[in-house]
């Protein structure tokens, strides 16, 4: 299953720095797949809903993979979080946490809202490589994630 030609990746990260430096690890890594950024939890919500200028699902599809930032303005990425694993269809949807923050309160919480992993934002640009490379060689090369997932009731 190669579901990274269908769905993209969504980065909902508030830094553009931090933007440009997984997009610059992807690229130097040759990994092709498709990125969307959302750059606070309130866009993310809307186009995780397709509501607003994300409805059409046929330009706003639903992610395979979630990179979560926490400390995001607005709604935060805690928020974004239970919002996503209270929901029975993006429930499904794999949420790695993404962020600088190695608070332990953070953390726990994270995981018992359902976060998949928690990964602290690398300082060198050689660990974020070694950390994209591994998200990649896992979750879309060894992990089986759902297809199909959709908003649409049947």
């Amino acid at each position: 299953m190669d579901r990274s030609v269908l769905a993209p990746l969504l980065l909902v990260e508030d830094s553009d720095e931090d933007v440009e430096l997984i997009e610059w690890a992807l690229k130097k890594l040759a990994i092709t797949i498709p990125i969307v950024r959302c750059a606070d939890g309130e866009e993310a919500l809307d186009y995780l809903y397709q509501r607003d200028r994300y409805s059409d699902p046929q330009k706003s599809p639903i992610p395979a993979l979630i990179l979560l930032d926490l400390k995001l303005v607005a709604v935060d990425g805690l928020e974004v979080l239970q919002e996503i694993k209270g929901d029975e269809t993006l429930r499904m949807i794999p949420v790695i946490v993404w962020t600088s923050s190695a608070d332990e309160h953070d953390i726990e919480v994270s995981f018992k809202q359902g976060a998949n992993s928690y990964i602290l934002k690398p300082m060198s640009t050689q660990r974020l490589l070694a950390i994209v490379e591994m998200l990649n060689q896992y979750w879309f090369g060894v992990a089986m994630l759902p297809e199909n997932i959709s908003l649409q009731s049947d």
